[in-house]
């Protein structure tokens, strides 16, 4: 599915003509290209701005390699964060880790009974543990 609200000059505005539309909208409107997953609301929010936009349904295995790069976007967002918008990012993150559970299939449920067992089993991080060296390649 496409959707098309790109604002280029049709031939009824003189395109094709031999002459400049009065008002030609490709010189008025500038484009972002953005060419990334975005929430779902957004193109909603984009047109209520009164904005135009294009978007593109995409396939499972096109929307596994998006939501990785979108998950990337979320971390490196959190780590830039300034002191008071850590929700906001971390809200993100938790956002595209519940999607691509739900893409692979696995319940948060699921994914939460599998946090609480790997952190019986190795711990969590409230130590606060830095690892300096170990005999060990994987640290253990």
């Amino acid at each position: 599915m496409r959707v098309w609200l790109s604002g280029r000059a049709s031939p009824s505005q003189g395109e094709d003509r031999g002459f400049e539309p009065r008002h030609p909208l490709h010189k008025i409107m500038k484009k972002y290209y953005h060419r990334k997953l975005v929430r779902d609301k957004i193109p909603e929010t984009i047109k209520a701005n009164g904005g135009k936009f294009e978007i593109k349904s995409i396939e499972d295995k096109e929307f596994e390699i998006e939501l990785k790069k979108k998950l990337l976007e979320e971390v490196n967002e959190l780590i830039s964060a300034k002191k008071g918008e850590e929700l906001n990012e971390l809200a993100d993150v938790l956002e595209i880790t519940k999607s691509l559970a739900a893409h692979f299939k696995i319940s948060f449920n699921n994914l939460q009974k599998y946090q609480l067992e790997k952190r019986q089993k190795r711990g969590a991080f409230k130590k606060k543990l830095f690892l300096i060296w170990s005999d060990q390649p994987s640290g253990g």
